[in-house]
């Protein structure tokens, strides 16, 4: 990726002010610098406890590799950094504001890479996202995390377990980070198809919360196709300069490995995508079937009551009418008609009845019987 140099012939700068060592901060603060090492031939030569230490050992050392972790650092930590190995402006700023995209940059001898790292909690059952930026120059490899994935500690007791492959430099380490970042995935992925054949069975059966379910998981997919998508673009960009700036075969080799691996989980991501619009499509399509069940049962039921009133109705107004002329009969008074007829109780009766049997006729004839 970059041809190792001796130190001297690419930097000409006078020595920056020394950084602040975690002796000197108050202790409430977490110090930002995680670990800094320097290795000879592949292998460990010391381990300074501030960046002053590592700048003055470097300088005596030219032809050593400095790799630095960084965790959530101050702007002066970053800045001092800059000033060290001349690092860009804007790299620097990016650095320090993160939650940015995955990205390659390469501004001169330095390399910037921003990576997405995902790891699954089984706990919540989501996937929390982690923000990794790398500087990768000549003779130095700086690290600064936001969040807790990757966990580089493993990936140095990899490199130091591996001098060989870790005596390739800078561009060797870039490899065993991106490895680490990539194989993280693996988890991830196989957390979210456990977590889309539950989804599945929670559709079927019914679950009301199941949507929400589904679009949490949506977006979170989201931000892991934007974690993996650009990674594939960004290895390649990385395999085109193989040629350009002399890379190791071998390590091109794993580097192509990695590559595959990445380009894979993304298929695998973008298929999770479709799966998780499929279910959601799926599952509106079931409520929306399960609501014009209970509308139409709602509907059926209203008519049946509908009905029920109609015959209750009908045979209130037959049995008013024998009762309207009871009730007129049935008053006290002296003086109204046919009230000494000798007919007149006959008349009475033939004449609810012949009320009745009409009204039963027409509603009868209207379906209300």
């Amino acid at each position: 990726m970059s041809d190792r140099r001796p130190r001297a012939a690419w930097r000409r700068r006078p020595e920056p002010p020394p950084a602040a060592s975690s002796a000197s901060r108050p202790p409430s603060v977490q110090p930002s610098v995680v670990q800094s090492t320097l290795y000879r031939d592949g292998r460990r030569v010391s381990s300074p406890l501030t960046l002053a230490d590592t700048f003055r050992q470097l300088r005596e050392h030219p032809d050593g590799m400095a790799w630095i972790g960084l965790q959530r650092p101050t702007e002066e930590e970053l800045h001092s950094l800059a000033a060290e190995f001349d690092l860009h402006e804007l790299a620097v700023e990016d650095a320090l504001e993160a939650h940015q995209r995955p990205k390659l940059e390469r501004y001169g001898d330095t390399l910037f890479v921003v990576l997405r790292a995902a790891r699954y909690l089984d706990a919540q059952e989501e996937v929390d996202f982690g923000e990794l930026h790398v500087f990768v120059g000549p003779d130095f490899l700086i690290t600064v995390r936001h969040g807790a994935a990757p966990d580089l500690t493993a990936v140095r007791r990899r490199m130091e377990q591996n001098p060989d492959l870790l005596a390739l430099g800078p561009e060797a380490v870039l490899y065993a980070i991106l490895d680490a970042v990539v194989d993280g995935y693996a988890p991830v992925v196989a957390g979210v198809q456990n977590d889309i054949d539950e989804i599945e069975t929670e559709v079927f059966g019914g679950d009301p919360a199941v949507s929400r379910r589904i679009y949490e998981l949506s977006r979170e997919m989201v931000e892991f196709q934007r974690a993996t998508r650009p990674l594939v673009g960004m290895l390649h960009a990385l395999m085109a300069g193989f040629a350009k700036y002399g890379t190791d075969e071998e390590l091109q080799r794993y580097l192509r490995d990695v590559a595959d691996h990445v380009t894979h989980t993304s298929e695998r991501v973008d298929g999770f995508r479709q799966a998780l619009a499929d279910i959601l499509t799926v599952n509106a399509t079931l409520v929306t079937q399960q609501q014009n069940a209970e509308m139409r049962a709602l509907a059926e039921a209203g008519f049946e009551q509908n009905e029920e009133i109609k015959k209750i109705s009908a045979w209130a107004a037959i049995l008013f009418a024998p009762t309207l002329v009871g009730t007129i009969y049935g008053m006290n008074f002296d003086n109204m008609p046919e009230l000494h007829w000798a007919g007149g109780y006959p008349f009475a009766v033939v004449l609810m009845a012949v009320v009745c049997v009409s009204l039963y006729v027409v509603f009868k004839k209207k379906d209300w019987l």
